[in-house]
C-alpha cells in the first residue's frame, strides 16, 4: 500500500498499457413538474428510454401518478404510462426530439449526498465524456486532467473508449442476506472495433489493461471473447462481478471508494480477492475521502 497524488498515475503504470475510460455523459435527467389535473409537484429522475420510445423514471412522490396522469415540466409534457412499482413509472413526452427538450430544461442530478449546487455542472461531467446516456457519472473518470492525460501520453499509455450508460441500479444496495442472490438489472454498453483492436495490440506487447471505473470492468468482461480480447458490438448488460467471478481483460482498475453494500464493492472484492479490505482499513485511517468526489484507488488484478 502506498499514497500519491493523482499526477503520479504514468509512474505507476508501464509503457504499453492500454487506459481504459467511458465516455458516457450525464443527462441532464432531473425534472421537476406538475400535475396538470392538481398542481402538485412531480420530480422525475430519468433512467433510460424503451425501444418502445416510453422513459423509466423514478417519481416523487410516485403512489399518485396512475397510468394517464399529465405532467406539466414547463414547454414539456408527459404522460404517466405505467407505474408506480417500486418508485418507479414509465412516461412518453410529447416531442418527436425529447433528449433536446430535456437537456433545455432537466438538470444534471447530483448524488443525494451532495449539498447544495454546482457552479458549473459539467464539474459532474468526465473529460471523456461525449453523448448524454446515464443517470450517473464514472466516477472515476473526474479525477483525469489535460495534464495527467499529458503525462500518460508521453510514458507511452494510450487510451481506448468503451461506453456503459450507467443507471441507479448499479448503485443499488444489497438488499438480501447473501450477495449472490441479488438481482443486477442490465445497462447497455458498447465496445467499438477500435478498441476492441486497441486491446488485442495491448496483449501483442505484453501490456496491462486497465480499466478506469468499475463500469468499464463490466463493460469489458461483459465483451470478453475468452482469451483475454473483448469482442466489438453492444449489447445489454446484468453481468454481476463478484468474488469467485473470473476476470479475463482487466488487468488493474482505477476506482473511487464505495459504500458498504454495494454491487461496487463487490465487485472490487472479486477482483482484487482479500486484500480490498486491507486497502479499506488502510484507506479509512489515512483519511481517504470516499464516494463521488472523493480519491481513488488504484489495484491490481488479484491471480491466486
Amino acid at each position: 500500500m502506498s499514497d500519491h497524488r493523482f499526477l503520479d498515475l504514468a509512474g505507476l503504470l508501464d509503457t504499453g498499457d492500454l487506459l481504459v475510460v467511458n465516455e458516457t455523459r450525464v443527462r441532464a435527467a432531473r425534472l421537476v413538474g406538475q400535475r396538470r389535473e392538481t398542481g402538485g409537484r412531480v420530480e422525475l429522475l430519468l433512467l433510460e428510454r424503451g425501444v418502445d420510445g416510453l422513459w423509466d423514471a423514478l417519481a416523487r412522490p410516485a403512489r399518485r401518478l396512475r397510468p394517464g396522469v399529465i405532467v406539466d415540466f414547463g414547454e414539456l409534457t408527459g404522460v404517466i404510462a405505467s407505474g408506480p412499482e417500486e418508485g418507479r413509472v414509465r412516461v412518453e413526452f410529447d416531442t418527436d426530439d425529447p433528449e433536446v427538450a430535456i437537456a433545455a430544461i432537466g438538470s444534471v442530478p447530483l448524488p443525494p449526498y451532495f449539498i447544495g449546487d454546482l457552479d458549473d455542472p459539467d464539474r459532474y461531467q468526465t473529460m471523456f465524456a461525449t453523448d448524454p446516456g446515464s443517470a450517473a457519472a464514472p466516477t472515476a473518470g473526474l479525477h483525469f486532467t489535460k495534464e495527467v492525460m499529458e503525462r500518460l501520453s508521453d510514458k507511452g499509455i494510450p487510451t481506448a473508449r468503451v461506453d456503459l450508460h450507467v443507471s441507479l441500479d448499479t448503485f443499488r444496495p444489497i438488499a438480501v442476506e447473501q450477495v449472490e442472490d441479488h438481482e443486477m438489472h442490465s445497462e447497455w454498453c458498447s465496445v467499438p472495433e477500435v478498441t476492441s483492436q486497441a486491446i488485442e495490440d495491448c496483449r501483442s506487447r505484453a501490456g496491462r489493461v486497465i480499466a478506469v471505473g468499475t463500469t468499464v470492468v463490466r463493460t469489458l468482461e461483459s465483451m470478453a471473447d475468452g482469451s483475454g480480447g473483448v469482442m466489438a458490438g453492444d449489447r445489454r448488460t446484468d453481468l454481476f462481478l463478484r468474488p469467485g467471478s473470473r476476470f479475463t481483460v482487466v488487468d488493474g482498475l482505477i476506482t473511487n471508494f464505495h459504500l458498504p453494500g454495494s454491487t461496487l464493492l463487490v465487485l472490487l472484492a472479486g477482483f482484487m480477492g482479500g486484500r480490498w479490505r486491507e486497502a479499506y482499513e488502510t484507506a479509512l485511517a489515512r483519511g481517504y475521502r470516499f464516494l463521488s468526489f472523493g480519491d481513488a484507488m488504484y489495484a491490481l488484478r488479484d491471480d491466486s
